[in-house]
């Protein structure tokens, strides 16, 4: 197998050949055909998530085939598609997984971060961490929503049903979850870079009501805002823009620090949460559902020796949507 594995943090993925591996008990090896880039694995290699395994080949946006099975595994088959999220094994045992609360385990591993990921020809990962995908949808198409997409959902699933939606950052999981907000019926409300007008015309095209830059107020008052974007600033500036008893949903798993804001922001019952990774029940009910809502994901391609460049370009916001490796 091939793999862009990072040694340093810092340093750039260096292109590496490994040994074929071999899934153990509950485990299946999967072929990779597409690998998502999502800012966490950024995160990742630019030491903004601490004790990373390393050596350590990120991604954790994976689609691919089975092509080996451990002892023990049920419920998949030689040669089906599957996706594999970030959430890559629980504990089973501590009080978080024992309340159905898995995402929150004392214990966990995740993938392409402290287990081996997707940016790989082959990984060999958790089989009970990993979604049947089916046959509908290109696999290019479907990496995103391992991640963009399942953390999008829960967010969503946070903000009580508002229906004036802010999303703050218009990246990779804000475009899923546009269209997915549109789809249930909400209104939303586009937050980007000051300026950035390329941006706010795609979430125009994708059913935003209004966008405009993340320092501008919104031309109504939102029921709820999701923030995607890793700036602290933007809270404040969120709770600026709720209605009374409004909510601010902070999705990423890394963000700067909030700065000092007045008690009146949050006072008249708004609230401020974070979500914190996902459960397999967010990625059953979530994927259960695409085929239905009609999701389109713009994505820009590279090669998997090109992760580097994807992961600059990503930095960079050099694109709309989400970048995804193709071995």
């Amino acid at each position: 197998m091939h793999a862009m594995v990072l040694k340093q943090i810092g340093a750039p993925l260096e292109w590496t050949e490994l040994a074929d591996r071999l899934p153990g008990p509950g485990e299946i090896r999967v072929k990779v055909t597409a690998c998502g880039v999502c800012r966490t694995d950024l995160h990742v290699v630019d030491g903004e998530l601490p004790d990373p395994m390393l050596p350590i080949i990120p991604g954790h946006e994976i689609v691919g085939r089975i092509d080996a099975m451990g002892a023990g595994v049920k419920g998949l088959r030689l040669g089906e598609r599957v996706g594999v999220p970030w959430l890559g094994h629980t504990c089973g045992v501590c009080p978080y997984c024992r309340m159905q609360r898995e995402n929150l385990c004392d214990q966990p591993l995740f993938t392409g971060y402290t287990r081996d990921g997707g940016f790989a020809t082959a990984t060999v990962v958790d089989a009970r961490f990993a979604f049947a995908l089916g046959e509908s949808g290109e696999d290019v198409a479907l990496a995103p929503l391992l991640c963009a997409g399942l953390i999008g959902w829960r967010s969503l699933g946070m903000t009580d049903n508002a229906k004036n939606l802010g999303l703050y950052g218009f990246g990779a999981a804000a475009h899923i979850v546009a269209q997915v907000a549109r789809w249930q019926g909400r209104r939303v409300f586009a937050f980007t870079k000051p300026g950035d007008v390329a941006t706010q015309a795609f979430a125009k095209s994708l059913g935003a009501v209004w966008a405009g830059g993340s320092d501008d107020m919104p031309p109504e008052l939102l029921d709820a805002a999701i923030i995607f974007a890793t700036v602290g600033s933007l809270v404040p500036i969120a709770l600026k823009g709720l209605r009374k008893g409004g909510r601010v949903v902070c999705a990423g798993i890394h963000m700067s620090d909030i700065p000092a804001f007045a008690y009146k922001l949050l006072w008249e019952e708004r609230q401020l949460l974070s979500v914190a990774n996902l459960t397999r029940q967010d990625g059953i009910e979530f994927l259960q559902k695409t085929p239905e809502m009609g999701l389109v994901t713009k994505t820009t391609r590279y090669a998997l020796n090109q992760a580097n460049q994807a992961l600059a370009d990503l930095r960079a916001g050099r694109f709309d949507g989400a970048a995804v490796l193709v071995p």
